[in-house]
């Protein structure tokens, strides 16, 4: 269903997209880019689908949510834990067409494009042909993904950049999406947007629980995942890791990444 696999594949993905989603962050974000009761919303790149169920509150029992993932694994959990005749789940390849998915109200792009680097904005585009005339996207991301640390030692540092350099190249992850999304939204001449600009990730202190296996999952999989070589660490990858984790349940470290949030409305006529 995907033209590539998905960088941040794992036995454990299913429960790190959900423990990383908050449901209050969600609903502050979606209630933000408008949103209303009796909504047709498409939730793309949905993942487990606890996102869609929380948009699906939103809109009530008088409108539809409908998830939408390229992994049948994901989809397949979604159907069994979230699914109901108002609540539906597709396995489609995003970076084509879903015009066969009908027209929306309200379409939701939340951490996907992040992906597709060379494909952000065809995907953006192809959006829009699904979206009703007068209808609402909202399109959200990180920038400076993974790369706002204090406390890092030179190696580390180097490695970290060294990694994404390498999953820009390699796996078509854009470090840098959420930057983008207001020129989506701008050359594809849609009107009334808007930009708002928070911190997904502030991390300081004693580590909890969700960030410990969010973060270090992320940076398991992605490093082993991009090809890197670690000459900076006589042990390699190994040595690298136990380094990262030591680095990052240390309560001095600090961590941010900024979230973007972008909405805009499409142009009647």
């Amino acid at each position: 269903m995907s033209d590539q696999k998905y960088l941040m594949e794992n036995d454990e993905e299913i429960t790190r997209l959900i423990l990383k989603t908050d449901e209050k962050t969600v609903i502050q974000q979606a209630t933000w880019a408008g949103i209303q009761k009796g909504m047709r919303v498409a939730d793309i790149g949905c993942g487990a689908g606890v996102t869609t169920s929380f948009l699906h509150k939103l809109v009530g029992e008088e409108g539809e949510a409908v998830g939408v993932d390229m992994s049948k694994e994901r989809m397949e959990y979604a159907k069994k834990t979230y699914g109901s005749p108002k609540t539906k789940f597709v396995q489609r390849n995003i970076t084509h067409s879903l015009s066969d998915l009908g027209l929306f109200d309200f379409i939701w792009v939340r951490f996907f494009l992040e992906y597709h680097r060379s494909k952000s904005f065809d995907i953006v585009k192809n959006l829009t042909d699904i979206l009703k005339p007068g209808g609402i996207i909202c399109l959200i991301d990180l920038d400076y993904n993974c790369l706002n640390h204090f406390g890092l030692s030179d190696r580390l540092k180097q490695s970290m950049l060294g990694i994404m350099s390498l999953l820009e190249k390699n796996a078509d992850f854009d470090p840098y999406a959420g930057i983008k999304l207001y020129s989506f939204l701008y050359d594809l001449n849609y009107t009334d947007i808007e930009v708002n600009l928070a911190p997904h990730h502030l991390i300081y202190g004693e580590l909890t629980q969700v960030d410990a296996f969010n973060w270090i999952k992320k940076i398991e999989i992605a490093g082993k995942n991009s090809g890197y070589k670690f000459e900076e660490y006589v042990g390699g990858y190994e040595e690298f890791f136990e380094e990262f984790k030591s680095f990052f349940s240390d309560p001095r470290r600090f961590t941010y990444t900024p979230n973007i949030s972008c909405r805009g409305v499409k142009r009647s006529g």
